[in-house]
């Protein structure tokens, strides 16, 4: 983890090659933690984690109100129901990939109003997808491309109100 956040900060601009160098040669050589820690001063925090997996074998799987988007989630439901609502969500990114895995029930994605939808990557075998697109949508809102597989169920996208 130290490495990748030495390089991180190499590739983004922080720190020079001469820097890097010398920091990486710190973190391989350190024999304790704080040695490891003295090499990462001054470094920008890792980013979190920017995927995220759902599973449901079955029931309900139901995510609303204040939550972070990661910029990949993953929604995997064997029999239920699927409901997304982004219209409160922190979206961080411009374009977010949502990748869908639903064998039998229905999903639900509700975007927020200025957001642009792409699910042509969908593969739906059963029903064909619901999306109408919004009325007096102002530009500048995050892309949400949804891939994935729908089996048996129908995916209805809408924006928020």
């Amino acid at each position: 983890m130290a490495l990748q956040r030495v390089q991180a900060a190499y590739t983004e601009g922080h720190i020079s090659h001469e820097d890097m160098d010398s920091r990486l040669d710190r973190v391989l050589t350190a024999t304790t933690h704080n040695e490891i820690e003295l090499a990462l001063v001054a470094l920008p925090a890792a980013k979190p984690d920017t995927s995220a997996t759902i599973n449901a074998a079955s029931g309900r799987l139901v995510r609303r109100g204040v939550w972070r988007l990661p910029r990949n989630l993953k929604v995997v439901s064997a029999f239920g129901r699927v409901k997304l609502d982004l219209s409160q969500a922190i979206i961080e990114y411009p374009q977010v990939d949502i990748e869908l895995q639903v064998a039998h029930g229905r999903a639900k994605i509700i975007v927020p109003r200025n957001a642009i939808v792409d699910y042509d990557g969908l593969h739906t075998a059963w029903k064909d997808t619901r999306y109408r697109p919004a009325r007096n949508a102002r530009p500048g809102g995050p892309t949400i491309r949804i891939t994935g597989a729908m089996g048996f169920g129908r995916l209805k996208i809408r924006h928020a109100r």
